[in-house]
């Protein structure tokens, strides 16, 4: 046998340029999102496939995507978020409503699928895909009592049949016993008259029955670290979430008193739970969805320390259970600094914001595998930027509002 003789391979000519139209849509639609705004500069063919109507079939047809997530910061006139697929930093060209409604405060105060609601200082909504720019201007909102004005969360959910997504904005209004229900529906384009809730005084709502509900949570900071100096972010006064299970909704929020109440919708009820802490104890806190849970995410201080957990509450024995701590060498610097903490969740991790008048830091915490993981500085134009919280959404260039 002669040495040095190599067997010749076939040469592979394939061409993305032989693919009908369909199958390159397609193809491409698989690309992280990121990837979807340099489309137009490759060649027409992939531009001209990027604008049209059915690129945008074939994207919705993509189960999930690695959420992105959109910061929040007092007079914030731009759009950064943190993918969480790159790991990086980026900034979005901000709505042009948003731009146009800058001198009335625009703060995002939820968040679902590919799209984040917008709340003015006026009190009404604007409804914005962060990734296209695209935006609609809800009606304006009417009250049957000015008693039902004081507002406790702002949830979003949305949901996709056939490729045509519709959403829902829920809030929940009043003070603890008289609560009432205000939703908007996008498929009819306007606001239903408020409904009052009753209190459930009977025990057996909160059996493991209770949680087959859709379920809306609001939660903000309480105890002595809360005082509205601590909370800085306007966004956070309705810091809420909403879970979906088996097509039922309910809402929680934490009370002035410190308790979460849950509201269910289907039945227009609401009930107590216990607290985790006692009124009068330092903590910060805040609520998360994870897997379609609801998780409190709590940093208390005990015993010359800081320490940052997460709870889930236990439906069968009808109690608060730990199911992650922070390391303390990660928490302890954070002791005696007053540090206020705003969270989101997406899938098994929790977005935390730590901020104080000494700390602005961003960590992610990972639920499966308990790791804790401190993000890098957002520099822009070479400032580094201090955000108070964070929304979490899917980028899709399909969501329409």
């Amino acid at each position: 046998m002669e040495l040095g003789l190599k067997r010749k391979l076939p040469q592979n000519d394939f061409s993305m340029d032989e693919l009908n139209e369909d199958l390159l849509e397609r193809i491409l639609s698989w690309l992280p999102t990121s990837a979807f705004f340099r489309l137009n500069s490759v060649s027409k063919r992939w531009k001209s496939a990027a604008n049209s109507a059915s690129f945008k079939l074939a994207c919705s047809q993509i189960p999930s995507r690695d959420p992105w997530f959109l910061m929040v910061a007092p007079n914030l006139k731009q759009s950064v978020v943190f993918n969480s697929a790159e790991n990086s930093w980026k900034r979005l060209n901000y709505p042009c409503h948003l731009r146009e409604d800058s001198d009335q405060g625009c703060m995002p105060v939820a968040a679902s699928g590919g799209l984040v609601c917008y709340r003015k200082s006026s009190g009404n909504f604007i409804v914005c895909n962060p990734v296209t720019g695209s935006c609609s201007k809800l009606p304006p909102l009417h009250f049957a009592s000015e008693n039902h004005q004081s507002l406790n969360a702002v949830v979003m959910s949305s949901t996709t049949s056939n490729g045509q997504q519709s959403y829902k904005i829920v809030l929940v209004l009043g003070e603890i016993p008289n609560l009432f229900l205000k939703l908007y529906n996008s498929t009819s384009g306007c606001w239903e008259d408020e409904s009052a809730l009753k209190k459930n005084v009977d025990d057996s709502s909160m059996d493991c029955d209770s949680t087959d509900a859709n379920v809306v949570y609001f939660l903000s900071t309480t105890g002595t670290v809360v005082a509205s100096n601590m909370q800085r972010s306007p966004s956070k006064q309705y810091s809420s979430v909403i879970t979906n299970k088996d097509g039922r909704e309910t809402v929680y929020f934490l009370s002035s008193s410190g308790t979460v109440v849950a509201c269910n919708l289907a039945d227009k009820s609401f009930f107590e739970y216990p607290r985790l802490l006692p009124v009068f104890s330092e903590y910060s806190i805040d609520i998360a969805v994870c897997n379609g849970e609801l998780v409190v995410v709590l940093l208390s201080e005990f015993l010359e320390s800081a320490s940052l957990r997460v709870w889930k509450y236990d439906e069968a024995n009808r109690c608060w259970q730990q199911i992650v701590v922070m390391p303390a060498a990660m928490s302890h610097e954070w002791y005696g600094r007053k540090v206020d903490i705003n969270c989101v969740g997406a899938g098994d991790r929790i977005f935390v914001c730590l901020n104080s008048p000494e700390i602005c830091t961003y960590i992610v915490c990972d639920l499966v595998t308990n790791s804790w993981v401190e993000l890098p500085k957002c520099c822009i134009n070479g400032e580094v930027m201090e955000f108070m919280s964070a929304f979490s959404f899917e980028p899709r260039i399909e969501a329409s509002v």
